[in-house]
């Protein structure tokens, strides 16, 4: 069979001619197009890529800017927690320290009264008591407790003699004054001591009913006692010196 090479080549002719025209006048613009819809889409894919990086880049500085707050926020909380905790234990130690104060005060208020309160009952007591023994040496006194009064008072005037001799230069006589009569033997004893202190000084007896039994001796402006009243009277001022000064009121020897 015999190849007609003309009509071969000139088949083949048209269809380059045709492939050309399909290409030129209907694929070229398609390629065109959808050319151009890949470059749009392109521009628009980066440009979503762009937006998306903007986008994690603002969420990071957000989350940044969120995780800084919480931290700042966090330090904040704890600030104000130990300023808290810090003003609560001043506050506490501040209170603890009136009430300590305020209870210490309390104890010495109550310390004081007490120590005041016992005081005043034994100074009470004690002059309650001295004012009965007081009565009754006055009741119970007669001419011999006088008289032992008397001699008692012979051995204190020579511890009194600077005071005798000073009253004795500005005096002409003495005076012992008793409740009831001395013996004459007991007064002639007290006229001898009292001559030894001061021979110039004259000195007489007489008697005072009202007087608390005892002697009292007078010269010139000096007076000096030694009966039952200055005995008690003595007791109560040093009762009263030993309660102010903060003993019990018990004392051991009176002189």
């Amino acid at each position: 069979m015999s190849v007609d090479w003309v009509t071969v080549l000139a088949q083949i002719g048209n269809f380059l001619v045709l492939v050309w025209l399909l290409k030129r006048f209907l694929y070229k613009p398609i390629l065109n197009g959808i050319d151009a819809r890949e470059s749009e889409i392109a521009a628009r894919m980066g440009e979503a890529e762009i937006a998306q990086k903007k986008a994690s880049a603002a969420e990071a500085a957000f989350l940044e800017q969120k995780q800084a707050l919480l931290v700042d926020n966090s330090e904040q909380v704890e600030r104000i927690r130990q300023q808290a905790e810090k003003e609560k234990d001043t506050l506490l130690a501040a209170t603890r320290e009136s009430l300590e104060r305020e209870k210490q005060e309390w104890q010495a208020h109550l310390t004081s009264e007490r120590d005041r309160f016992i005081s005043e009952l034994h100074l009470a007591s004690a002059e309650t008591l001295y004012q009965l023994v007081r009565r009754a040496l006055r009741d119970l006194a007669d001419e011999d407790l006088e008289e032992r009064i008397g001699l008692h008072v012979i051995g204190k005037l020579k511890s009194m003699k600077s005071e005798l001799v000073s009253a004795a230069g500005i005096a002409e006589q003495a005076v012992a004054t008793t409740h009831k009569p001395l013996p004459e033997s007991t007064q002639e004893k007290i006229r001898t001591a009292l001559a030894g202190l001061a021979p110039d000084l004259e000195l007489g007896f007489t008697t005072d009913p009202g007087q608390a039994p005892g002697l009292i001796l007078r010269i010139g402006s000096v007076q000096v006692a030694w009966t039952v009243d200055s005995y008690t009277d003595e007791l109560t001022g040093m009762l009263s010196e030993r309660l102010a000064s903060g003993g019990t009121g018990w004392m051991q020897n009176h002189g």
